[in-house]
């Protein structure tokens, strides 16, 4: 493995001087730091982050969480932190945590023996304290959840959204409204499911809800068990759109006409979404942006050494009306 020294030997100057270009710190001439980056190029030499961080405190590497990086809408985000992170210079360690807070926990744990400046979390299941326990003095800011818990957040109005397709589905002329809720302990699901049940109350109507877990499958087989049943809705609002493609899938199946025989209404607005047949109707949330914000609200911190002031970015759910929703049996009865 190539070292410093290397370096130093090849540039014929000192270890110090190679550290101060490393660094950027202490003045170098010109032409001696030419000879410096000559050396390091030809021997292909690659500064250990961490090392320099246990001198400078910074490693210009942030760690970023999410829950399952086969969701467009995560994989999307994903994409708003690292570009925004690349443009300023930090590179970005992404782990999995697969909708589970024990791993979430342990990739905290990681994450801060690799020395990242910061540490962005999206989507999490964990108690908050549990989560700044864990994370300690390290910034952090959190992506899909109430800004009321965390002083450095990214988030939208999950209960707003829900309000606006009980009320498009009221207005669709649907009367019997079923919601396909995320995990219980999920934050984002249980406010979804909070906005789909005050909307539903105020319309004076009955709550159905059945829990899925935020995946194509639990969404299938659910809308399945309920579109064979004798009580078949003409609305479902399912809470993400991954769940609401596989109710569009299980009614294809079935011979169920959608939007004729049910409406169908999902979340998050995922690429996919406007693809389907028919396309779905869905509530835009704007993942890459929140990406973008969530890192912003990283480097304000290292900034302001974290402790100074606190920032938290709400963003407005829009209701996007296509295909899949447009019409419902009440309205279009003979």
């Amino acid at each position: 493995m190539v070292t410093i020294r290397d370096v130093a030997r090849k540039a014929g100057v000192s270890v110090s001087t190679v550290s101060r270009v490393i660094n950027g710190s202490g003045y170098v001439g010109e032409d001696t730091e030419r000879k410096v980056l000559l050396a390091m190029k030809e021997l292909n030499y690659q500064p250990n982050r961490i090392a320099r961080g246990l001198v400078s405190r910074r490693t210009s590497t942030i760690g970023l969480l999410i829950p399952d990086v086969a969701n467009p809408f995560f994989s999307e985000m994903a994409r708003g932190v690292e570009d925004a992170a690349i443009a300023e210079g930090y590179s970005v360690l992404l782990c999995n945590s697969d909708w589970k807070s024990e791993r979430e926990l342990m990739y905290i744990d990681l994450l801060k023996g690799r020395w990242v400046d910061g540490i962005v979390i999206v989507g999490s299941r964990s108690d908050s304290r549990v989560i700044e326990a864990a994370v300690g003095d390290t910034p952090l800011v959190i992506v899909d959840r109430r800004s009321s818990e965390f002083r450095w957040s990214v988030w939208t109005d999950n209960r707003q959204g829900a309000a606006l397709v009980v009320e498009h589905l009221l207005k669709m002329g649907c009367s019997k409204i079923v919601h396909i809720a995320g995990p219980s302990d999920s934050p984002s699901a249980q406010e979804r499911r909070k906005g789909y049940e005050q909307a539903i109350s105020q319309a004076g109507l009955v709550a159905i809800v059945y829990e899925g877990d935020f995946r194509f499958a639990s969404g299938f087989e659910i809308a399945t068990m309920i579109l064979e049943g004798s009580q078949r809705p003409d609305g479902i609002f399912a809470a993400n759109d991954l769940m609401a493609i596989g109710v569009l899938q299980a009614a294809v199946k079935l011979g169920v006409q959608v939007p004729h025989e049910v409406a169908i209404v999902g979340y998050d607005n995922i690429p996919s979404a406007g693809y389907v047949s028919p396309s779905l109707t869905t509530v835009h949330q704007p993942s890459y942006q929140m990406g973008v914000s969530a890192f912003d609200l990283l480097l304000e911190q290292f900034v302001t050494n974290s402790g100074q002031s606190a920032r938290k970015v709400k963003f407005e759910p829009k209701l996007v009306v296509r295909d899949s929703s447009l019409k419902c049996p009440s309205r279009n009865s003979v």
